[in-house]
């Protein structure tokens, strides 16, 4: 490649800057992806249980049931309340609790003797993510109470096995760290083929696109040009991103490099940015290509192993899969981000985004070239 044709891609990505800059609708996707997309979904995680509202019942009033109700506090239950028989079902009715535990009256001395009591716990399980989350939790919870109660009264001896949990990466286990990390990873994928294949359909909708065609560059350079601008964009709002909004705001710590995390993110766009310029030469106008892109991104999001383990899936659907770029951006994430791996860990999966971005770009630009073609 010439020193012209180098000089007439950095022309033509500034002019997609320029462009991209007098578009405030695009500008304005971009900074709240970034910023309050990536705090909401780190925040919301459908699965975490926060402050969820749980009431107890108890007719025994023994050490044992004083014991159980202290052993739900913040941040995962709020402070229990405590009500009469009467007021359960009324309150479970009105929605005021999630969950309602009912102890009865000689629980206590019940278990002590050995009689197998009985406990009732009411759930509304019209709040799913907490029922299903939170049910569990409390069984757990009141089950680990009374056996710490029996051993302390009958000065029972310690099992001989103890199991220690250690949570690698995230001691804490602060599911919000995953979810700010992998929606950083989710919108590097979306908004690269939003703003390319956009790009391309506000050429083709502004008569600009036939001005290309009369001037003297290629179909190569006008695609490059598109691709390391667009590229670009995400690169820098997805670094301030993870600086100031996932390090800065949420606190979660970043353990490997970012340097290389971009590296490989810039693979990706490469391969993603050529996918938004498929997308647009198939669509003819801005409608078509959300279309488009909704039956595009949504499998890249939810089967790439971002949400839930690719092993988790059927084997087909793994397979498959291994032509997305998404699947090894993911793998490169997590690995960096999380683990703080190094290249010697995830060469292959930057291998691989290079291969599938060659193909990718390779494809778009014969659809690109058909396209325009069909224009001149």
């Amino acid at each position: 490649m010439s020193a012209r044709s180098f000089l007439n891609i950095y022309r033509l990505g500034v002019k997609e800057l320029w462009s991209l800059w007098r578009d405030p609708m695009m500008l304005v996707l971009i900074v709240y992806v970034f910023t309050a997309g990536v705090y909401t979904a780190a925040q919301a995680m459908p699965e975490t249980l926060n402050k969820a509202p749980i009431a107890i019942v108890d007719e025994d009033d023994s050490a044992l049931s004083r014991q159980l109700i202290s052993a739900f506090y913040p941040p995962h239950f709020t402070d229990p309340q405590m009500i009469s028989m009467g007021e359960m079902d009324s309150g479970m009715d009105a929605g005021r609790y999630t969950f309602a535990l009912y102890i009865p009256q000689g629980f206590q001395r019940d278990v002590l003797a050995n009689r197998s009591p009985d406990l009732q716990l009411n759930v509304d399980a019209t709040r799913m993510s907490q029922a299903f989350t939170g049910s569990g939790a409390v069984q757990q919870i009141v089950m680990a109470e009374i056996t710490e109660f029996i051993q302390r009264q009958r000065g029972s001896a310690q099992p001989p096995v103890d199991l220690v949990l250690r949570a690698r990466f995230n001691p804490s286990l602060e599911k919000a760290w995953f979810g700010s990390l992998m929606e950083v990873v989710n919108y590097i994928t979306m908004l690269s083929i939003i703003l390319t294949g956009a790009a391309l359909i506000r050429e083709r909708e502004h008569g600009t696109i036939e001005h290309l065609l009369v001037m003297p560059v290629t179909p190569t350079e006008i695609m490059l040009g598109k691709v390391w601008s667009m590229a670009l964009v995400v690169l820098v709002a997805s670094a301030l991103s993870l600086n100031l909004v996932v390090r800065g705001i949420l606190g979660v710590p970043v353990e490997g490099s970012l340097p290389l995390f971009f590296a490989g993110a810039a693979l990706c766009l490469f391969a993603t940015t050529s996918m938004g310029i498929f997308l647009a030469t198939l669509a003819r106008n801005m409608p078509q290509f959300g279309m488009l892109m909704m039956l595009t991104i949504i499998p890249l999001e939810m089967l790439s192993g971002g949400t839930t383990p690719r092993e988790s899936m059927p084997e087909i659907v793994q397979i498959i899969m291994l032509v997305a770029p998404t699947t090894h951006f993911v793998e490169v994430g997590q690995a960096i981000l999380y683990r703080g791996a190094g290249i010697e860990t995830v060469w292959k999966p930057f291998l691989a985004l290079a291969v599938i971005g060659c193909v990718m770009f390779g494809g778009s630009l014969l659809r690109f070239r058909k396209a325009i073609s069909g224009m001149a």
